[in-house]
């Protein structure tokens, strides 16, 4: 287990969509969360107070995670001068990144002298089998994006905390760093060697009452060229009964990918579900979730509006309005 609390360390994060490993730890385990550590120019903040080493390790803190999503995960010189540090001073580090920690022998090398510990949540703990089709009992509901980070993991925790808090039988399975540091367990679905990603899922999301519904993380875009294999991989092996499109109005294009523009909602629609259906002939779409992060309150409400009226179906934004009417969408299943 990784020691908590934690002080989320945000490096030299470009934006605000960078830091989301930071940001889903803050919103969803605020206690494990004492503070955050920004180097200079970091254009994220995750709302916590700005700690030194000194300060965090006084406050409590155990472990350094580092809190960013940066594209190709590469952990930088700047960023290693502060582990190193961290690592003598008692902590331990986490993160996520595709750049393992047990990889860079400086940093090994430290944790060994400190005696600390490196946690590298992104290694698969589990031989996976090639997924087999085989309908598995329980229910299951899978939110996919018109593109990357735009609400899937916090469409699911929504939903299934609302589920509980409603007294019905629900379970959010991670499939990201993120999901995984949140939740202190799942699968780190993109480090899976690629014939076994469709099993990883089948496993995660066992037989289960009739009556349970688990709500798997969300990844990528079946639309962006660079990530949509691992999209599909949670589509097959998943079998969601019910999806939830995911979008945010505001992009100007797939992010990371200048040259390629956002699908509509309703060609994510009907390629989604068409996937979806090879493996769950049932699978319906029950509502949209819209990430309004960037609009005004009067903005967000028309735009819902107007969804709402295009897809005739119930469109939200999570954390604004709660997800109550997804929740009452998959209820009326």
């Amino acid at each position: 287990m990784i020691p908590t609390p934690y002080l989320l360390f945000l490096g030299d994060a470009p934006d605000q969509l960078a830091a989301k490993v930071a940001q889903g730890i803050k919103d969803w385990r605020p206690e494990n969360a004492v503070g955050q550590f920004r180097l200079p120019g970091c254009g994220a903040d995750v709302g916590l107070d700005d700690l030194t080493l000194d300060e965090a390790k006084a406050a409590g803190a155990q472990t350094l995670v580092i809190g960013v999503a940066n594209r190709g995960g590469v952990i930088s010189q700047a960023w290693k001068e502060v582990l190193i540090e961290a690592l003598k001073m008692g902590f331990d580090i986490a993160s996520g990144l595709h750049n393992l920690l047990r990889d860079e022998d400086d940093l090994v090398a430290a944790a060994k002298v400190n005696g600390r510990s490196l946690h590298d949540v992104r290694i698969p703990s589990t031989a996976y089998p090639i997924a087999n089709g085989v309908k598995r009992s329980g229910k299951r509901c899978l939110a996919v994006g018109t593109d990357c980070s735009v609400g899937k993991m916090y469409t699911g925790l929504a939903m299934d905390a609302e589920m509980r808090k409603r007294g019905m039988k629900s379970t959010f399975r991670p499939t990201g760093q993120t999901g995984i540091l949140i939740t202190g367990g799942g699968v780190p679905l993109d480090a899976v060697v690629a014939d076994f990603m469709a099993g990883a899922v089948e496993y995660l999301t066992p037989d289960n009452d009739d009556d349970h519904w688990d709500h798997i993380e969300g990844q990528g875009s079946l639309y962006h060229v660079s990530y949509s294999g691992v999209t599909m991989a949670l589509v097959h092996g998943g079998q969601p009964d019910a999806l939830v499109l995911s979008h945010e109005p505001t992009r100007k294009h797939m992010r990371g990918l200048p040259d390629y523009q956002q699908p509509s909602l309703e060609d994510l629609r009907d390629t989604a579900l068409a996937m979806a259906r090879v493996a769950n002939p049932a699978c319906q779409v029950i509502g949209v979730s819209v990430n309004t992060q960037h609009l005004s309150e009067d903005e967000a409400n028309a735009y819902l509006q107007e969804v709402e009226d295009r897809m005739g179906l119930p469109a939200v934004d999570p954390f604004r309005h709660g997800a109550g009417r997804l929740v009452d969408a998959l209820a009326a299943l």
